[in-house]
């Protein structure tokens, strides 16, 4: 099986729980195991943060929510799992006891992975029973947004174990990578400590603050890192000769005593405060829930621009979330016209604090996207879907007009609606009202027309029998319905 059908998390801090909320909203039943008296607080905490995540990352739609059950042992959470984390504190001896349970109390074919952030597998499969199922499975916090799972095998994790787990992780929304040899710290958290390593030399040498040091990541070469990585940004920099060319040129600095890589600083007391002292200074009054929801929201937006690069297939983890986005669409169930003598229910939105001006109210541009991910879901209902458009075949938008009737603002829960309007075997009309849920106020109009083209011959045709045969009870149901008391108008008619 390529999906996970029951997940288990022993350990629910901010990996575990984090890890818990990417398997419910995926749509997986999830146990978690953790014996702090805090876990169930600590993990409602990041579930609401991970839905509202979500909520501004995507508006595929997401399968219904897994249920999550809180165990009181590690027998009873990875019952019946076939995917089993474990994101306990980062000490070998309470891992490996922690792995042993849970191999010896879980299904023998259940995937069992560690979210240890450098500790080698060998080391924690030693006891156990079934160690070639066993293998890290190390993310990046928040594991609900980062996408990214590195899988390492120990001596005795099968190959067939890490590719099985690289396929199950793609169905919600993950990429996982398999790292060829097991080393301490794997491969990102080398790259973290090298960074790490030589920002603290620079704060203790004064040559700057930690908020210049952030600064300096943020504001240059971290934007280059989100898209392209580390060789593909320097690359580019090599010009039209690539990569040799900027080996040659800038390989002889390596030997140059630009770094303290190999010195380890001393975080004494005096550094620990002089650090401390700084970051708080840097983040003011802003607690720790705060900036996890800055961090997140500014992620969503990071990855949304990623998803529109490359001509819309997307850069990145934008690439995945487009990939993503297509299974959500690919699985979910199909919509139902319902009453067809009744406008159609379409799709549900809820403004999004990325979706608000300077006056908190809704920008202009999201009521048509409102509007245009509507007329998506008129298309998927009517059969012309993503694989539709893959055969040659698509609607395009060639006219619309908008009205915008009232302010909708952070947090408001919207709807819309459709009425077919007249249309033919090339021509596809309809009538759309964006309702706000509190009242049901209609709070913007938009009158929509598209045409029927084929992508190979670059003109208008007729659509497939098989969309006009979905298309014509609800034309000939919604003929009957009076007709919009818009319809028909022009930019600055009176009304």
């Amino acid at each position: 099986m390529t999906r996970i059908n029951k997940a288990a998390c022993i350990g629910g801090g901010v990996i575990g729980g984090a890890w818990a909320a990417r398997f419910i909203l995926a749509g997986i039943d999830t146990k978690v195991f953790d014996p702090h008296p805090d876990a169930e607080r600590i993990i409602g905490e990041v579930m609401a943060n991970a839905e509202r995540a979500y909520g501004m990352l995507t508006m595929a739609p997401l399968p219904p929510k897994g249920k999550l059950t809180f165990a009181t042992s590690i027998e009873e959470a990875v019952k019946g799992a076939d995917w089993i984390q474990e994101s306990v504190p980062e000490r070998p001896d309470l891992k490996r006891s922690v792995l042993t349970q849970i191999d010896a109390a879980a299904d023998s074919k259940a995937l069992i992975g560690s979210s240890t952030s450098g500790i080698l597998p060998t080391d924690l499969q030693r006891d156990m029973k079934h160690p070639e199922r066993m293998f890290v499975a190390h993310p990046y916090n928040p594991v609900y947004l980062l996408p990214l799972a590195e899988l390492v095998g120990g001596e005795r994790t099968s190959r067939a174990t890490l590719e099985e787990a690289r396929a199950k992780l793609a169905p919600i929304g993950m990429k996982g990578v398999i790292i060829n040899r097991e080393i301490e710290a794997f491969v990102g958290d080398r790259l973290l400590e090298a960074l790490w390593r030589e920002a603290l030399w620079l704060i203790k040498d004064d040559i700057c603050d930690t908020e210049t040091l952030d600064d300096v990541i943020r504001y240059s070469f971290g934007m280059r890192w989100a898209q392209m990585g580390l060789f593909e940004t320097y690359r580019i920099a090599g010009g039209e000769a690539g990569m040799s060319h900027f080996l040659a040129q800038f390989g002889p600095c390596l030997s140059w005593p630009w770094t303290k890589l190999t010195d380890v600083v001393d975080l004494n007391d005096e550094l620990v405060d002089k650090i401390a002292g700084q970051s708080d200074r840097q983040s003011g009054a802003r607690g720790i829930r705060e900036l996890e929801r800055i961090r997140d929201q500014n992620l969503v937006s990071i990855m949304q621009a990623l998803k529109a690069g490359d001509e819309g297939r997307g850069w990145g983890a934008g690439k995945l979330l487009a990939e993503f986005e297509d299974h959500l669409w690919k699985t979910a169930p199909p919509q139902a016209a319902g009453d067809a003598a009744q406008p159609i229910r379409l799709a549900e939105f809820k403004v999004q604090p990325s979706w608000v001006d300077y006056n908190g109210h809704m920008t202009e541009y999201r009521y048509s996207q409102c509007f245009a991910d509507s007329a998506d879901a008129l298309l998927r209902m009517i059969g012309a879907d993503m694989q539709y458009v893959a055969e040659g075949h698509s609607y395009y938008t060639v006219e619309n007009h908008l009205r915008l009737l009232d302010e909708c603002k952070l947090g408001d829960g919207l709807y819309v609606t459709a009425q077919l309007l007249p249309s033919d075997d090339k021509k596809l009309h309809s009538f759309l009202w964006l309702h706000r849920i509190s009242d049901d106020r209609i709070v913007a109009t938009c009158e929509h027309l598209m045409l029927h083209v084929s992508s190979q011959k670059g003109k208008a045709v007729p659509a497939l029998a098989q969309i006009q045969a979905r298309l014509e009870p609800l034309l000939a149901a919604h003929a009957l319905l009076d007709k919009p008391e818009a319809m028909g108008r022009h930019v600055g008619q009176k009304r």
